[in-house]
């Protein structure tokens, strides 16, 4: 008993340390990387956009390679050691970029070609290691130990890390960075933590012990097969689930990228001081949204989710300008409300869509299908985002800096046209299948539990507990088949579909 309890503290210190380290790391990446630009290399969106575009594409290669390397292997936790420790490390070498400029805005085209290369590189490499540590290895470890005993609270764990590592993040990143621009120090102590837990993962993690190689063919035979989207296309729940992810996540990274410095040098405050704003407003937007998803009232919460964003990033557009904000203080009224209700619909969606998603990953290629996650949440968003943003950066925000170079800041506008990003994604949300009929949604039903067979067994519960055992090929239970026998003859229905199953 002893033992079986030691094993369970190690196992929850893993799952919440290296979650926790991962959305911090994502969080200075997402947050901080961008005003260090500002403010070490050139206010220039289109620096950013490259190192945007160029870390998708990381992040996806990543991601496939060493989730196809872990499935095969059946093993994961030499891969987020291996890439946590080298995330830590590169976290701490992109701040050493600013050594190029000497730590003020490039004085010469020279220097700013050399900064902004260097500082491309350096954080696709991060992002290259940060993917195989927690994309591809720890994503799919979390998938593999997840029963029905503990998924209720690695749900709540996967829901909750992305809010403490975003107001974390934020505020802690604030202090560390302060009125100085002390950039190096917040790399140097959050990569000094990613490499602590990737010891910490070598040294004490577990695989799970049901996880097995599996091969099919070779190496690239393998890896290519997870680029199999006629597969992929017959998973319709899911399938849908990655659109609005996609769609939700183009609009959100047209503005979230240029936040920090929307609000540093447009509306005038400080590092230390947005830090606290957005850890106020996420402390606030904590939005739980279990009772909906216990329901499996999925697209409701999406919708609502999305909603809340629409209004958040409306309201940011509206009365977030210079002329209605006081930088000496933290108490701008309209500002902290537009964010607040940001913060609601993103923490909302956040939790929603990532319960949602893993359910219905194939038992099989956990680490493959983590692999598509990233496709849809980061590569398309991140490549196409930069093509609607810069544009209106650099035709509504244009200055000269202090060497005489234009510089482009993010305005309201920005803001403002992102509104109607985020409303498309509402559209996206109306039904998972779109404006097909009744009989569409029945049909898609059926192949739902074909699909998912056991993973999706919780759906069946109206029809009784002893209805849910459903065997992993799909088919039905002895006790199913008596269940829809007795009620078709009252539902027409049930009927139709315990035929078709």
């Amino acid at each position: 008993m002893e033992k079986k309890r030691t094993r369970d503290i190690r196992f929850w210190v893993l799952v919440w340390g290296l979650g926790l380290v991962g959305q911090l790391c994502w969080n200075i990446e997402n947050q901080w990387f961008n005003t260090f630009v500002y403010a070490k290399i050139a206010k220039d969106p289109t620096i950013i956009s490259w190192m945007v575009a160029i870390s998708a594409i990381a992040t996806t290669i990543a991601t496939f390679l060493f989730g196809t390397l872990s499935d095969r292997k059946g093993k994961r936790k030499n891969f987020i050691g291996i890439g946590y420790i080298l995330w830590g490390i590169f976290t701490i070498l992109f701040g050493t970029t600013e050594w190029i400029t000497g730590g003020q805005p490039a004085s010469s085209a020279q220097v700013l070609m050399l900064a902004a290369t260097a500082v491309v590189c350096a954080d696709a490499l991060m992002s290259f290691f940060g993917s195989m540590g927690n994309d591809a290895g720890y994503n799919a470890w979390l998938n593999d130990m997840m029963t029905e005993q503990n998924r209720g609270s690695i749900g709540a764990a996967l829901a909750t890390q992305p809010i403490i590592g975003t107001i974390v993040g934020t505020v802690v990143g604030g202090m560390l960075i302060g009125g100085s621009d002390n950039y190096m120090r917040l790399f140097v102590v959050m990569g000094g933590f990613v490499i602590l837990f990737g010891i910490a993962a070598i040294l004490f993690m577990k695989d799970a012990p049901q996880l097995k190689p599996s091969k099919n063919g070779s190496f690239g035979k393998q890896l290519f097969s997870a680029f199999n989207f006629r597969e992929l296309i017959k998973m319709k729940e899911l399938v849908w689930v990655f659109l609005v992810l996609t769609v939700y996540f183009i609009a959100f990274n047209v503005y979230y990228p240029h936040i920090g410095n929307y609000m540093i040098y447009y509306l005038g405050f400080r590092a230390d001081s947005i830090g606290i704003i957005q850890g106020i407003v996420g402390m606030l937007s904590v939005v739980p949204a279990s009772k909906i998803l216990s329901k499996n009232k999925f697209v409701l919460a999406t919708s609502i989710a999305v909603l809340l964003s629409f209004v958040g990033v409306g309201i940011v557009g509206l009365f977030g300008r210079p002329e209605n904000v006081d930088p000496s203080t933290i108490w701008n009224w309209s500002l902290l409300i537009g964010l607040f209700f940001f913060g609601c619909g993103y923490i909302m969606f956040m939790q929603v869509t990532s319960v949602w998603m893993k359910q219905l990953f194939p038992e099989k290629s956990k680490g493959q299908f983590e692999g598509f996650r990233i496709v849809f949440f980061v590569l398309i968003p991140w490549i196409v985002s930069p093509f609607i943003a810069n544009p209106i950066i650099k035709n509504n925000g244009q200055i000269l800096d202090s060497n005489g170079f234009a510089a482009y800041l993010p305005t309201h506008v920005l803001f403002l046209i992102s509104t109607l990003l985020v409303l498309a994604t509402l559209c996206r949300c109306s039904s998972p299948h779109g404006s097909a009929g009744r009989g569409k949604q029945r049909s898609w039903y059926v192949d739902l539990v074909h699909d998912r067979g056991a993973a999706f067994a919780g759906s069946f519960r109206p029809f009784g507990a002893d209805c849910g055992k459903v065997s992993s090929d799909g088919r039905k239970s002895g006790a199913l088949r008596r269940r829809l026998r007795q009620s078709a003859g009252n539902d027409k229905w049930l009927f139709r579909l315990h035929r078709s199953i």
